[in-house]
């Protein structure tokens, strides 16, 4: 994600919804017509970024015309599965890096769904870290272009006119989002109402009481020598709930949707929002003349303790039924060029996969560009979980606590459980 050889984030994992969504809800198409050699189709969650890049694509592919549909992380997970097993799905398509979510690699690759991408040029040029998430049994399905962190994403001018800085420990973010609450502008959008948005102010609390105690933590979980339950899991969780009960997220969380929540952030409503840098891109698109900035989100009373949430992101992979498999190939290869790559990260507000593109990163994420730098990132957390329940049942979850439907204790117990059954 930036102009120059960045140590690709830890342990290759991706963020799932995470990522994943950098989209809302429209399509858009580049063509009325049906089928044909020179007619590509796609399915993507990359709303605010896909645009661009088809139209690059076109242009450097004249007569080529690319007909796509852009949709929310959690239609998307809902639908493609379907579309893939009944024989409709489009040529290329959206897939989330490691095992955390119905449209993941492994979850895709497994039966079959996708095309061996392994002989591409690129793929030997993923770093060792991406690539875990990238392959599957040793063969890479996804063509992963991009790097993302999770934090707290600024509206610097209504820091401004609120007079207040961004907090870098735990004691003064609580004090921040009682300030921000008394000026009549909460610190945080947050849109539970999108089940995907639940857990990305959870992993950016876990990034540090998890993994800032622990890097080997996932490696524990797999050998079965810890749990969600008996670790700092839940105490990033209280302090989730303790987020919500001193007031840094705005009135209704669970009524609001992922695009509301841009609109406060964007407008000033709220200082913020906890989200990937995907979301610095969308707010821009709603305030252009406003100015957005990544920091962690701290989780202890140390700053030199806080580690951010950073992977690979979303990706696209090639339906093993393309109708246009040459098409489709050479759309992964420009998706995966410094053209395509830097064209996509620009959008995004977010760092190529590959160092050697010459990508200059937006001054948005220097704090994110120094935290993968110094080495204090770690994935996102669902990426190598065994199997996507674990993650469902985390953000269904998140909904019910919300909701006073569920407590902590209750859901860590069922992602155990989840965790423990198994691929």
């Amino acid at each position: 994600m930036k102009t120059r050889t960045l140590p690709v984030v830890v342990a290759a994992v991706t963020s799932t919804a995470v990522l994943a969504a950098c989209s809302g809800g429209t399509k858009a198409g580049s063509d009325s017509g049906s089928g044909g050699s020179k007619t590509l189709t796609v399915a993507s969650v990359d709303q605010g970024s896909i645009e661009d890049v088809v139209k690059a694509f076109e242009k450097a592919n004249p007569g080529v015309k690319v007909r796509y549909t852009t949709s929310g992380a959690d239609q998307y997970q809902q639908q493609i599965r379907t579309q893939l097993s009944s024989g409709t799905a489009p040529d290329v398509l959206s897939v989330w890096p490691g095992n955390g979510n119905p449209a993941a690699t492994y979850v895709l690759a497994k039966p079959g769904y996708l095309r061996d991408l392994s002989d591409r040029p690129w793929a030997a040029k993923l770093p060792d870290a991406m690539k875990s998430v990238a392959q599957y049994e040793g063969k890479t399905y996804n063509a992963v272009f991009g790097q993302n962190g999770i934090g707290a994403v600024y509206n610097e001018q209504a820091l401004k006119k609120a007079g207040l800085t961004a907090p870098d420990t735990w004691k003064d973010l609580l004090a921040f989002c009682k300030a921000a609450k008394a000026k009549g502008t909460p610190a945080f959008a947050l849109g539970n109402q999108d089940n995907w948005v639940t857990q990305l102010v959870l992993y950016a609390l876990v990034a540090t009481t998890v993994y800032g105690e622990d890097r080997d933590f996932d490696k524990k979980m797999q050998a079965d020598e810890v749990t969600f339950a008996k670790s700092a899991w839940a105490t990033a969780l209280d302090k989730y709930m303790t987020m919500e009960k001193t007031g840094c997220f705005q009135k209704n969380p669970l009524g609001t949707n992922y695009e509301a929540s841009q609109q406060l952030a964007a407008t000033g409503k709220t200082l913020g929002i906890v989200q990937g840098n995907w979301v610095i891109a969308l707010l821009q698109q709603k305030n252009p003349k406003g100015t957005f900035t990544l920091k962690a989100l701290p989780a202890t009373d140390d700053p030199a303790q806080t580690l951010i949430p950073a992977a690979a992101g979303a990706g696209y992979g090639v339906n093993a039924k393309a109708k246009n498999e040459e098409l489709a190939l050479k759309f992964v290869d420009f998706v995966m060029s410094a053209k395509g790559m830097n064209t996509f990260v620009k959008k995004q507000g977010g760092l190529p996969s590959l160092s050697d593109t010459g990508f200059a990163a937006d001054p948005s994420l220097a704090e994110l560009s120094e935290f993968i730098e110094s080495d204090r990132t770690v994935p996102f957390m669902d990426q190598l979980w065994p199997n996507p329940k674990v993650q469902q049942t985390m953000l269904s979850g998140l909904q019910e606590i919300f909701s006073g439907q569920s407590t902590p204790e209750k859901l860590l117990d069922e992602m155990d459980a989840d965790y423990k059954s198994g691929s």
